[in-house]
């Protein structure tokens, strides 16, 4: 019976003061809408921009890195072992940049239940050749089912067919800033050089563009047969070996194990994209900081409305108390009232932040460096709205909870004395 009489005494105490409550519960709704916006925006541009690069890169990279040997002529001389030795300019030894048996180590890698999928890759420096002009250039040979598989090459490509490089001998795909260097179009055929001066012709069956322009200036792919054919090198030649795993995060720990097992350098997503995930943190750290500061200032707000009801309704505290309301009745009136503030703001501030994320999903977002794009990204993740009410409730809680323990201590007496 207590807790009816306290729900129908807050609820006329708020509607005594609609105006002022309604102002707070707008300033609730107002934060929380910001909140999810910004929350959902701001996680949208970082797997947008984490994306571009992230979904083109392996989770760990086999392959043989050009680096100096351990073991200088210097050292293994009996003279000058226990010295010392500095030496300067050290050149690089003639290390291969193929992987040595990789047939073995693939079939090995398709039976690892931890990985995904692999795909293999050949890198190799080339020249495109526009009249008299020779452009730099880097041409990727891929197996085009894996690599659409594993690293979306298909939504990449913006002209053509992607499977042509594998249906159609000595073609290649361009990209879009090369391709318009030289003025190329689908069906052309281009001439290239590669780094050991031969001349090849290559028909464009397609262009491909990363949304990084300065990349899609150098950057071409061709099938990994063609690419073999313009290296001179046969069918099990590979350079790199890109491997998908099921779990990101153990990336570190198993190209450490890989780098061991099968004697060749590896490389994992977390060592070659450290910025990416520094830079997304980041973003959020601040989208967060600064919705829940909005949440923070709408909850001085109600406890400001609060202790001015207080103030007004001294003389109704005093009559509460009279007549049999203790400290503890009094006190949760007030804190009634603000939990409905938080409340009706919340749920408000949950649907219009929907809305406006729907409204900010359908703003055309035209970019010629991402052609896939075509509205401003927006994230609909559950957790922002969770987050929102959660840190909405909890603040108008003690917002309510301050003014509502100054009301409990006021002296009845006192108050009928003084009015």
């Amino acid at each position: 019976m207590r807790v009816k009489y306290i729900t129908e005494i807050a609820f006329a105490l708020i509607i005594a003061r609609w105006k002022q409550t309604g102002v707070a519960a707008v300033g609730v709704t107002f934060s929380i809408t910001l909140f999810i916006a910004l929350l959902g925006f701001m996680e949208g541009l970082n797997t947008l921009l984490d994306s571009l690069i992230l979904n083109r890169t392996p989770h760990i990279r086999l392959y043989n890195d050009l680096k100096i040997s351990d073991n200088q002529p210097i050292s293994m001389s009996s003279k000058y072992k226990d010295n010392y030795n500095f030496i300067n300019s050290v050149k690089p030894y003639n290390t291969r940049k193929e992987i040595y048996n990789v047939a073995k180590i693939i079939n090995q890698l398709e039976n690892d239940k931890r990985v995904f999928g692999i795909a293999p890759k050949i890198s190799t420096q080339v020249f495109y050749n526009v009249g008299n002009i020779e452009l730099n250039g880097v041409i990727n040979g891929i197996d085009v089912e894996k690599e659409a598989k594993l690293f979306f090459f298909n939504d990449y490509v913006i002209e053509g067919d992607y499977k042509d490089l594998k249906k159609i001998a000595n073609s290649i795909i361009l990209g879009k800033g090369a391709a318009d260097k030289m003025l190329a179009k689908v069906g052309d055929i281009i001439n290239i050089t590669t780094s050991n001066g031969e001349q090849f012709s290559l028909k464009v069956v397609g262009f491909f563009q990363s949304g990084m322009a300065e990349l899609d200036k150098v950057q071409s792919y061709a099938s990994l047969a063609t690419t073999q054919k313009l290296l001179g090198k046969p069918e099990n030649y590979i350079s790199d070996i890109q491997i998908k795993i099921y779990e990101i995060e153990k990336a570190p720990m198993i190209a450490i194990e890989y780098s061991k097992l099968f004697g060749v350098d590896a490389e994992d997503i977390q060592t070659a994209n450290s910025q990416f995930e520094t830079g997304s943190s980041v973003r959020s750290l601040i989208s967060y900081a600064v919705g829940l500061t909005l949440l923070i200032v709408s909850g001085f707000g109600i406890s400001n409305i609060l202790n001015m009801l207080i103030y007004e309704k001294m003389d109704t505290i005093a009559i509460l108390k009279a007549t049999g309301f203790d400290s503890s009745d009094i006190k949760k009136i007030f804190t009634t009232i603000s939990l409905t503030i938080g409340i009706c703001g919340g749920v408000a501030g949950l649907l219009f932040g929907f809305l406006l994320s729907l409204l900010i999903d359908s703003i055309p977002f035209v970019t010629a460096s991402l052609p896939t794009v075509e509205t401003y990204p927006i994230d609909y993740g559950i957790r922002y709205y969770i987050t929102a009410i959660t840190f909405a409730l909890f603040t108008t809680y003690f917002a309510g909870w301050f003014p509502a323990r100054k009301a409990s201590k006021l002296d009845p007496v006192i108050i009928i004395r003084v009015r």
